[in-house]
């Protein structure tokens, strides 16, 4: 019995441009609302003669199974109506998989086993067509790159409402990598792809895995705009003595431009209107270093920033170094300062390391107080821990950081200190859509006196990110009539999103906390709201509108509500 195969059921009905018209206007049905549901889609706009329905109807009701189905027409003024009895829905009675070829024992128990329909299920076209493929896409994902499927057979017995399915593979020989080929490199060497291939070697077993992350490890870099691979079964192939074939790897790739530049404008809760411009190559020198640079106004910071990144190194590190000149005017305190630094990156699992050292000067002005200029040398390492199902958009999981930095007399810094420093993230699903956020943020500067400390290394708080319902800032140490930073931070935060569709969804939140010199002196400042969250490509945005207690004012928040 021939069946519809999905692809029709979506195309125009041709059919209704040869049949012979009973009555104008789209057929009624009348049948479970399953059924209806199944049919209403793909109904003409105009009944045709009961033959056509009838033979279309059917058609479409045999790809959900449903092979013995009875029509009942009738017609009164104009309209066409269709009683529908569906009869009971072929199930699947028996399946035989067959796979033959250099394929181990288990692997092919393993792909039989879990093959997507099994005895007692329902069957439909689809279905059938998706179990097939998976099969083929286990074998053709492993070593057997070549393998087939031969031929494929759907026995349907209408009188017993019964299926007997068989399929039948032939793995093919099994391949290894050979040498890669590369095309399409201009300005840099091959050298620089091995850099960041981690995993794929030649004499390597074929795999789908191995060769999807050398591509996004490559697509991820600033030097390739696009990259495709695949191995060359038609190419110069080597047999080996176990029956293996190394097959060369075409590795094709599309340099993205030497130079970029570009201007944005944008808007903050936390600083303000923004104006950018920035400068981009990532072949500075011919070294394929990466500069980026730019000049970012904001109305309450002014930033020029230049950092160099390299390629990676044999193990895996990242390193890069840079300079900054920022000028920032925030709760009453005006900073000048300027910054070099060098910074080293290493992912070691689901571990990110961060090693740097930085060298700044800074002057600060607080309104009402003494201008006070502060040196430091501070050597610093972080730890970000993340295990979440998705990284732009989580509902499951946890994200943890660490880092302890600090600065001495005896090494170019004004004052001796030690800054501690972590953040606790944790998702949790509520139901099917909804997910429940938390957050935690402590931070400690174990020093004599904050004094000629750089205000990077104390701590504020307030604003988004923070303690929604107040100002970005604002929540520190006065010093004069400005706010200034503290040697102790605590931030706890909760929130729940209720996603109303795919893309949009509204939250309710509370935070709380403070930044304080001396622990007796911990009063948590509460805000809480309620905000507005959409999903856009680049992560959900949000829009809060917060409440703080210890102001009795509201705030206006927005941000990327991306993950640290």
């Amino acid at each position: 019995m021939s069946l519809l195969p999905p692809a029709l059921r979506r195309l125009p009905l041709l059919l209704w441009l040869f049949a012979s018209p009973l009555q104008a206007g789209e057929p009624v049905l009348e049948a479970p609302d399953e059924i209806i549901a199944m049919l209403q889609e793909y109904l003409p706009e105009e009944a045709g003669s009961p033959h056509k329905l009838e033979l279309l109807l059917s058609q479409i009701l045999a790809t959900e199974g449903y092979f013995s189905p009875q029509f009942e027409f009738s017609e009164n003024k104009g309209e066409v109506r269709v009683k529908i009895s569906a009869g009971p829905r072929t199930r699947i009675a028996s399946v035989d998989v067959a796979v033959d070829g250099q394929i181990e024992a288990k692997t092919k128990a393993n792909l039989i086993a879990d093959w997507r329909l099994p005895v007692g299920q329902p069957f439909r076209q689809e279905d059938w067509n998706e179990a097939k493929q998976h099969v083929l896409a286990q074998l053709l994902s492993s070593e057997h790159a070549a393998a087939k499927l031969l031929d494929s057979a759907a026995e349907i017995d209408p009188e017993t409402q019964q299926a007997r399915l068989s399929a039948h593979y032939d793995t093919g020989p099994r391949y290894r990598f050979g040498e890669m080929q590369i095309e399409g490199l201009k300005r840099y060497s091959p050298a620089l792809i091995e850099r960041y291939n981690r995993e794929l070697h030649p004499g390597d077993l074929y795999a789908d895995e191995k060769l999807n992350k050398l591509l996004a490890n490559l697509q991820a870099t600033p030097y390739f705009a696009s990259v495709q691979a695949a191995i060359d079964l038609e190419g110069e192939t080597v047999t080996h003595a176990d029956g293996t074939i190394s097959a060369p790897l075409k590795l094709t790739v599309r340099e993205r431009a030497a130079h970029r530049v570009s201007f944005g404008a944008g808007v903050s809760s936390n600083t303000g209107a923004r104006v950018e411009f920035n400068y981009h190559t990532p072949d500075l020198f011919n070294q394929a270093w990466v500069l980026d640079s730019g000049l970012r106004l904001e109305q309450k910071k002014q930033t020029i920033y230049s950092d160099v990144f390299l390629p990676p190194d044999d193990k895996n590190r990242r390193h890069s170094v840079g300079m900054m000149l920022e000028a920032t005017d925030i709760q009453g305190l005006k900073t000048e300062r300027y910054a070099v630094g060098a910074q080293s990156v290493q992912q070691r699992g689901s571990i990110e390391q961060r090693l740097s050292l930085n060298w700044q000067e800074e002057t600060r002005t607080p309104e009402g107080a003494t201008e006070t200029i502060s040196r430091a040398l501070v050597p610093n390492v972080s730890w970000t821990w993340r295990k979440v199902d998705n990284l732009l958009d989580p509902r499951r999981g946890i994200v943890l950081q660490a880092q302890v930095g600090g600065g001495a007399k005896a090494a170019f810094s004004d004052q001796n200190f030690i800054r501690l420093h972590s953040r606790w993230q944790q998702y949790i699903p509520l139901g099917r859509l909804d997910t429940l956020s938390l957050r935690g943020e402590i931070g400690y500067t174990l020093a004599d006196s904050r004094d000629r400390v750089p205000q990077d290394y104390l701590f504020r708080t307030g604003g988004t990110g923070s303690v929604r319902g107040y100002a970005y800032q604002s929540l520190g140490i006065k010093e004069g009539d400005a706010t200034v930073g503290g040697r102790f931070l605590g931030v706890v935060s909760a929130e729940a999103t209720h996603w109303l569709n795919e893309s949009w969804g509204i939250a309710a939140f509370v935070d709380a906390g403070d930044a304080v010199d001396q622990l007796e002196d911990v009063r948590l400042a509460v805000g809480y709201g309620l905000g507005a969250r959409w999903r856009s490509p680049a992560g959900p945005i949000g829009v809060d509108l917060a409440y703080g207690q210890r102001t009795s004012e509201l705030q206006l928040h927005f941000s990327l509500a991306i993950p640290f």
